[in-house]
């Protein structure tokens, strides 16, 4: 039987407290530091729930800088056309706390902001995040709460910027391959007609909705 741990003491018994330093860096706002890393990051993940506590992960990119910094402790993310599903958005609705992860090509540390966010269609703001003459609908604005960098462990781990670590993208189905499978009926698959269509739509839309 699994050994499960149910409160915070029990955990810090295995892995015990942080060093004094872990604990100071999270900072109330950003730095020069923490602007600075935003101002290069082309992707950051954002992390939202639901006002039940269900979560989500979604990815956010853009040139190098998309995300506005309006001041030290006010973020503005645009958002771009997607599925539609607008699962993050919804969620920022019911419950407004967020969790970013800033990424930067080549860099193993990362930034991590928390804070709460609204959902907001301010004129101003989506002007300026316009991409060949097109401005976003929406933007999520995030009020930071903390901020700080994390250390290199899990990418140096991974090996995530390492190249001798890519994969070949080939040896797994297309994008609308692998989602046919998915819906299809239980003991069908998709008919190479239907990957064909899919795979023309799926690179249609990213040559005519990126913005």
């Amino acid at each position: 039987m699994s050994a499960t741990i149910n409160d915070e003491s029990g955990l810090r018994e295995v892995v015990g407290e942080p060093i004094e330093l872990a604990v100071m860096k999270a900072r109330p706002s950003l730095d020069k530091h923490s602007r600075e890393f935003i101002s290069r990051s082309p992707f950051l993940s954002l992390g939202t729930s639901d006002s039940s506590g269900k979560v989500d992960v979604s990815p956010r990119g853009d040139g190098p800088g998309f995300v506005l910094v309006l001041d030290d402790n006010t973020l503005f993310i645009p958002e771009r056309p997607g599925n539609r599903r607008v699962d993050s958005l919804s969620n920022i609705i019911s419950n407004p706390n967020v969790g970013l992860l800033f990424m930067i090509p080549g860099f193993e540390d990362t930034l991590r902001v928390n804070g709460k966010a609204t959902v907001v269609t301010d004129e101003d703001l989506l002007s300026q995040c316009a991409v060949n003459g097109k401005i976003p609908k929406t933007g999520v604005r995030v009020e930071v709460e903390e901020a700080y960098i994390h250390c290199a462990k899990a990418f140096k781990r991974s090996k995530l910027w390492d190249p001798s670590s890519l994969q070949d993208r080939s040896e797994m189905p297309s994008l609308a391959k692998m989602i046919l499978d998915q819906v299809s009926a239980e003991g069908s698959s998709p008919s190479e007609q239907d990957v064909a269509a899919g795979d023309e739509l799926v690179e249609g839309d990213y040559q005519e909705n990126m913005y």
